[in-house]
């Protein structure tokens, strides 16, 4: 059977300028992208102009943009990348510490903080020369998360707002309270109806933004006075601290902080679903060995998390 013709004269070393010049447009930063110099790069977008009959980039005034061909193209260089990854990282007998490769993963700042370490720290472990890249998750990133896992390894975010893709449940976590440690408005317990009164810091406030606070909230046919909209968890509690505000995170995430913040942890006055923390990926990693290996990696570094339900924590009415 006579070779594919593209596949004969296929450089795979155009294949990552492509990709980094789709997301660059730009010459001199895809350049530094690659650690090339910029001669090369132009020399190499010459030859891809060529072999697709397309300027690819266009300039228009200061800057670069996509034809209509390459923002066709674009979408397809990360998942071929990334099949010729999983090529020639697979081997018959797969050997993590001979691994050099990175892991990306879009993820909350709150997820990132709890189990980032942990996974950080087993990585280090057992494949020294593997990176691991946290990529701070957004709205669109979870709204269109099978765009965003096209060239990411996964993401981690709870369940409820992704479907229809493979995932891990990795750990437990639910939310609570929090208020500052000398808040004078709020005693040991946390009222209803004081969650109407305080100002509120929230996180994006958007429909399909995946803190339940004001959502929860109307539920309850509370509208929430919101003071303060941050796109981070880990922002929250310095702004309730030494403030009348209250906000809503993740228990694991406020017993982490409350220290150093100054903060108090309430249980919440109303019911709470539990916080189900999971790893979900593109399903042509499924089988990927590379990428089983890192999954079991992932759920070794979420049993070493301690069980989410403090006790401790006083009542609310």
């Amino acid at each position: 059977m006579a070779v594919d013709r593209v596949l004969a004269n296929l450089d795979l070393n155009l294949l990552m300028t492509l990709d980094a010049l789709l997301r660059e447009r730009n010459v001199t930063r895809t350049a530094e992208r690659l650690g090339v110099s910029q001669p090369a790069v132009s020399g190499a977008l010459s030859r891809l102009r060529r072999h697709f009959g397309d300027q690819l980039l266009v300039r228009v005034g200061n800057r670069y943009d996509l034809t209509p061909l390459a923002t066709r193209v674009s979408v397809l260089t990360g998942p071929a990348l990334a099949g010729v990854r999983r090529v020639f990282d697979s081997t018959a007998d797969f050997d993590p510490s001979g691994l050099d490769r990175e892991f990306t993963v879009v993820s909350s700042d709150y997820a990132a903080t709890i189990l980032g370490p942990l996974v950080a720290r087993l990585l280090a472990r057992r494949a020294p020369n593997a990176r691991l890249r946290l990529q701070q998750t957004t709205p669109y990133a979870v709204d269109h998360a099978a765009d965003t896992l096209r060239d990411a390894d996964g993401l981690f975010i709870p369940h409820g707002f992704v479907t229809g893709l493979p995932h891990l449940d990795l750990y437990e976590d639910r939310w609570v309270c929090i208020v500052s440690a000398d808040n004078p408005d709020v005693g040991d317990e946390l009222y209803l109806r004081q969650l109407e009164d305080l100002p509120w810091v929230v996180l994006f406030d958007r429909p399909t933004a995946y803190a339940p606070a004001v959502r929860q909230l109307r539920m309850l046919g509370i509208e929430a006075r919101v003071d303060v909209i941050v796109d981070g968890f880990l922002q929250m509690p310095f702004l309730v601290a030494g403030t009348r505000r209250i906000a809503l995170i993740q228990e694991r995430l406020a017993t982490l902080m409350a220290p150093i913040a100054g903060i108090r942890i309430l249980q919440c006055p109303f019911e709470v679903i539990t916080l189900h923390e999971s790893f979900w990926w593109n399903p042509m990693h499924t089988n990927d060995p590379v990428h089983v290996w890192f999954r079991e990696l992932l759920i070794e570094a979420a049993d070493e998390l301690w069980p989410p339900i403090d006790e401790s924590l006083p009542p609310s009415v």
